[in-house]
């Protein structure tokens, strides 16, 4: 079995959080889905778990933050085009969600663009020229620099 990333979500409203990530792509697994939580899947290896308050609280004793005010981490998720990347902000806009929240890169190899959920979870959404992920990082480093 290959591995897969499970990211899991506290989410203030959980139906409107699953309409939200439906509407950008990802799929719900009923298998892991009911009243407390949303399996959403973007593909065979990254799965969202979307997890009311009380089901998140079960995981751990540490505090919810307020994604809208503080962040914890970002998210990133790459896509095949920079047409791609923009086509995604467009779904999260259509959605309702905060788009580039963050200002947006374009380093020629590299495009990329941010956004926000409904609970202010944020993500990152790039492309990378695939020529330049061959040369590797002293590649990224010298055009980020010109």
């Amino acid at each position: 079995m290959s591995q897969m990333i499970f990211v899991n979500l506290p989410v203030a409203d959980l139906a409107r959080s699953k309409a939200f990530y439906e509407a950008i792509g990802f799929t719900n697994e009923p298998k892991f889905t009911d009243e407390t939580a949303a399996g959403m899947m973007l593909s065979e290896a990254i799965h969202v778990m979307l997890l009311t308050h009380d089901k998140w609280k079960g995981f751990t004793s540490k505090a919810i933050p307020d994604a809208k005010k503080s962040a914890q981490m970002m998210l990133c998720l790459s896509r095949e085009s920079r047409e791609a990347v923009d086509a995604i902000i467009a779904d999260v806009a259509e959605a309702g969600g905060n788009t580039d929240c963050d200002p947006p890169q374009d380093y020629g190899f590299m495009y990329g663009r941010s956004f926000e959920d409904p609970d202010g979870h944020n993500w990152e959404v790039m492309w990378m020229d695939p020529v330049a992920v061959e040369k590797g990082p002293e590649a990224f480093m010298e055009a980020a620099a010109e």
